[in-house]
């Protein structure tokens, strides 16, 4: 018998990008302004990144990795809220709907306060969970390791899923 309930963890990372040619940043599905984007193969959010592997996750559906490789052509600068919509479907598909996440950036910069909220009511919809039920926060690591140094971000998620 499958649980009734189920949490998932995702972590992701990605380098700053070159500025030239610039690339925006998108955390959260939505731009940010800073002086470069994050290099990947689709969009790079990082965020949406750590969220759909925790969401893939709790459903016991591997990751992201699995579902949109990135040796496949189609995924080459993909939106990230797009990908995340496809597993929402997957989740519902198999009767699972989220009750709650928590969605964290790692870095020195970009300070994410002043989006906070329009991330949140970006993603929540997306989710189908009230804006409330979406966390969204951001920490540093005191000038340590690759994100201390301005080299890139990364981040964690923790969701919980339920059956419908």
């Amino acid at each position: 018998m499958t649980a009734a309930m189920r949490v998932g963890q995702g972590f992701d990372v990605h380098r700053f990008a070159a500025p030239d040619p610039p690339r925006p940043l998108i955390l959260m599905g939505c731009a940010i302004p800073h002086d470069c984007g994050l290099e990947g193969h689709s969009d790079a959010d990082v965020m949406l990144h750590a969220l759909m592997d925790a969401l893939l996750g709790a459903a016991g559906l591997g990751d992201i990795g699995q579902h949109f490789p990135d040796t496949n052509s189609a995924y080459k600068g993909a939106d990230s809220a797009l990908l995340l919509e496809r597993v929402m479907g997957d989740l519902k598909e198999r009767g699972w709907q989220v009750v709650n996440a928590d969605v964290c950036l790692i870095g020195e910069r970009p300070k994410i306060g002043p989006h906070r909220l329009r991330m949140r009511d970006r993603v929540a919809p997306l989710l189908g969970i009230a804006p409330e039920a979406l966390n969204v926060k951001a920490t540093t690591t005191e000038k340590l390791g690759f994100t201390g140094r301005g080299e890139g971000l990364a981040a964690q998620a923790v969701v919980l899923i339920q059956r419908v």
